[in-house]
């Protein structure tokens, strides 16, 4: 084998200054659903990675919730040995591909990066989807060792990224383990609710692939709590144990006059008729109403998402209305900008209070109040107060809600011993596990609506749980 490469010494990679992410150019990409972001080429990721200090201490492997061994990876890219790199990343993470692309860096793993306090971070997230991409190019057909079964059965519910990633953790233990999806594609959020453009399908689809190879089987249009209870999976259909992964889908509205008008939607209902019903086809069969103009509630990633469709289904202006100021927006500063670049319209410090009709029932506008920062409220950001007098309307014939989403009570309501807390989520211990023994749940079903990446972090935690609790289970029901 060739001797790798050495690396600069630490003063010549501090010089080294951070490699941008090629990107779709802004106007065309505005009204079409392609990729965003190009990824770095091969040379491009050598020299990022070459600014890695090689910390004796690395706190970005503790920002990261899937605990991925970061500067082992970066190690291998920066000496030009991808295939190393690729064996250290799907390691630690079950899908490097779209973590790569939609984790929020910049405040898990980026942000504890040393190299924060004289610059820019070293641009773990660029490296991360690099090395997935090269990894699904180049190992393809590659045959995936298979782990001595163990004879014990897991039950996945929901195929988002929690649910997938507790599965191939399961997998690679020799566990028997079957995803329940309720749709008919797998993948939950990140195919009903991250657009084309920030994650395109096709890498969702093989890095569910890649479960599959490792025996992880995936039965779609199965709805646990109708199709299925989890005592039936536990008793009936003889599964050990159960991970509850299904999310919180069920839309939030802000209850103002007006939202039973025609033209209304929940993101959650706007982005997953786009997204995996594909309606941004205007010859696919599922319909969605294309505005002149659209106006999208909220401040976060779904926000952001909800309004760069809308764009690219033809409105002009597409707008997005934040009660808050744009310092305290949850969504991702790279999506700000991309949104920025591709004419978005920004109505910071504004608030939604009815949303108006005309005669046949239609929306014709959105009226508004102009808001001021107070003092801090219990998120810590400082609390939207309404400035008097200070209405005014927005005309558009599309309106998004996107403020959030709740638990979703078709499975709890038929598992009465499951315990929930006051807002409707499932309890858990510090094993992941439920008050029904051998029922563990991870995701948002249990913290509420949060990111791709803690999701993926809970079905990592809880698999190890998971694991554990099967390897001490008295005896094998299954050969």
């Amino acid at each position: 084998m060739p001797e790798l490469p050495s690396k600069p010494k630490p003063a010549e990679r501090m010089k080294i200054q951070r490699q941008p992410m090629p990107a779709q150019d802004a106007t065309a990409r505005s009204v079409a659903f392609c990729e965003v972001n190009l990824g770095l080429p091969e040379q491009f990721a050598m020299v990022e990675a070459q600014r890695c200090l090689d910390c004796k201490d690395p706190k970005c492997v503790r920002g990261c919730p899937v605990a991925i061994h970061i500067p082992e990876f970066i190690d291998k890219v920066a000496r030009g040995d991808f295939g190393a790199a690729a064996e250290i990343l799907l390691g630690d993470n079950a899908l490097p591909g779209i973590s790569g692309r939609v984790c929020p860096q910049e405040k898990q793993c980026e942000c504890l990066c040393v190299r924060c306090v004289k610059g820019q971070p070293v641009a773990i997230g660029y490296l991360e989807r690099f090395v997935a991409d090269w990894a699904r190019e180049h190992r393809n057909g590659q045959a995936i060792p298979k782990p001595q079964p163990t004879g014990r059965k897991v039950a996945v519910v929901g195929s988002g990224p929690a649910g997938l990633t507790a599965a191939g953790e399961l997998a690679k233990k020799g566990h028997a383990v079957t995803v329940f999806e309720a749709l008919h594609e797998p993948g939950g959020v990140l195919v009903y609710g991250i657009p084309e453009f920030r994650l395109p399908k096709e890498i969702v689809h093989q890095e569910v692939q890649s479960l599959r190879n490792l025996g992880v089987q995936i039965e779609c249009n199965v709805v646990i709590g109708r199709t299925y209870t989890i005592d039936d999976l536990m008793n009936e259909e003889g599964f050990d144990a159960v991970f509850i992964a299904n999310g919180a889908g069920l839309p939030v509205f802000m209850d103002i006059p007006g939202e039973n008008l025609k033209g209304v939607y929940s993101a959650n209902e706007y982005l997953t008729r786009v997204n995996l019903m594909r309606a941004y086809n205007p010859e696919g069969a599922t319909p969605v109403l294309r505005a002149a103009q659209a106006v999208v509630i909220g401040g976060g990633n779904t926000a952001m998402d909800a309004v760069r469709v809308a764009r690219r289904l033809g409105a002009d202006p597409a707008t997005l209305v934040y009660r808050r100021s744009r310092a305290e927006m949850p969504a991702r500063i790279e999506e700000v900008h991309h949104a920025e670049e591709e004419g978005v319209v920004f109505q910071m410090l504004t608030n939604p209070i009815e949303i108006l009709g005309d005669s046949q029932g239609w929306v014709r506008a959105i009226r508004c109040q102009r808001m001021e920062l107070g003092e801090p409220d219990k998120s810590g950001r400082r609390r939207p107060v309404a400035v008097a007098g200070s209405e005014f309307e927005i005309p558009c014939q599309v309106v998004v809600e996107a403020i959030g989403t709740r638990a979703n009570p078709l499975l709890t309501a038929t598992t009465p011993d499951l315990k929930l807390n006051e807002r409707g989520y499932i309890q858990i211990d510090t094993n992941g596990m439920t008050s029904k023994p051998g029922v563990f749940a991870g995701g948002d079903i249990v913290r509420g609506a949060a990111t791709v990446i803690l999701a993926m972090g809970d079905g990592k935690t809880t698999a190890a749980a998971i694991d554990r609790y099967l390897r001490n289970l008295p005896s094998v029901r299954h050969p």
